[in-house]
């Protein structure tokens, strides 16, 4: 019981230090700040504005920014402040979502390689070196072509897949994204297992009669939270791009849906014309991920033993 007690002081003593080193990182609290005000913005948007953010209005179109319309109207006479909400919504569940599936993924492969080490390690880091050596965006492309129509078998589970998939868009994006962002996430895990899993207090868990599920859950993966929180936060940052880009290229989530990347794209035929159109969905790409990568920075100098005073 008095091992047990200290154990969770020392524990909570940690987690109270790295804490205070995160809020000793002043671009980290005003990218968490930033983060929170587009969050509230995007789940309270239908109290902020008063707008349908599908329904034309053809007698305000392309109008520029006003009291009525701060951000002004797209070539529709859509509200872009409600438009831009509603994108950050969708584009923020894709972000974050996509995530928990790659680093769900990576962790998987990272625990198994690194505790089992020998031929599992070699084939699995193999594979993920295999899946690296592959232009992302490419794959990333081909995937969201083949998802988008119908399947191809008539193997019952490959039909529900495909079946889910295509009829919604953002499950589609989000596993697409998901499956292809692992890799960077196995190896810090593997990495964080194989430093760990010989160390004294492991090899007292084997003695105790301990099983492996335990040991790699229990005593071994909360020493690679740490690595999986950052790459987690910047994986949000990533996938919010990726899907931006996919949209924009017309093979992501299809208007009337707003998301950031396919409201960039409609605005390219008035980019010069109505220059907000372009601006407002541009500008929130880049604080959202600028506000992420903040964060990110601020996880990793967190966690870094090093730098915790």
């Amino acid at each position: 019981m008095a091992g047990g007690r200290f154990h969770e002081k020392h524990r909570n003593k940690l987690w109270y230090l790295t804490l205070r080193q995160f809020l000793r990182h002043k671009m980290a609290v005003f990218g968490m700040g930033m983060m929170a005000l587009i969050v509230l913005a995007v789940v309270f948007v239908d109290r902020i504005s008063p707008y349908d953010p599908e329904t034309p209005d053809l007698s305000n179109m392309l109008s520029p920014p006003s009291l009525a319309h701060p951000l002004g109207t797209d070539e529709l006479g859509r509200d872009m402040l409600t438009r831009t909400l509603h994108g950050g919504r969708v584009s923020l569940i894709v972000g974050v979502f996509a995530m928990l599936v790659a680093v769900t993924l990576g962790t998987l492969v990272g625990a198994v390689a690194g505790y089992f080490g020998g031929v599992v390690d070699n084939l699995l880091m193999r594979f993920t070196d295999f899946a690296l050596a592959f232009p992302r965006i490419f794959v990333l492309i081909l995937f969201a072509i083949i998802f988008m129509r119908p399947p191809f078998s008539d193997n019952p589970l490959v039909v529900l897949v495909f079946d889910t998939l295509y009829k919604m868009p953002v499950a589609r994006v989000v596993f697409v994204i998901g499956i292809l962002g692992w890799m960077d996430v196995a190896r810090l895990v593997r990495g964080s297992f194989l430093e760990v899993k010989n160390l004294e207090y492991v090899e007292s868990a084997r003695v105790l009669g301990a099983g492996t599920p335990r040991i790699m859950i229990r005593h071994i993966l909360p020493n690679a939270l740490g690595p999986i929180i950052v790459a987690a936060s910047l994986g949000v940052a990533d996938a919010i791009i990726s899907e931006s880009g996919l949209s924009f290229l017309g093979l992501g989530i299809q208007p009337p849906t707003a998301t950031w990347g396919n409201m960039l794209k409609n605005a390219l035929d008035q980019i010069f014309a109505a220059p907000w159109t372009a601006i407002v969905p541009g500008f929130m790409i880049f604080l959202t991920v600028l506000s992420i990568n903040y964060i990110g920075d601020g996880l990793r100098d967190a966690f870094d033993p090093r730098r915790i005073k």
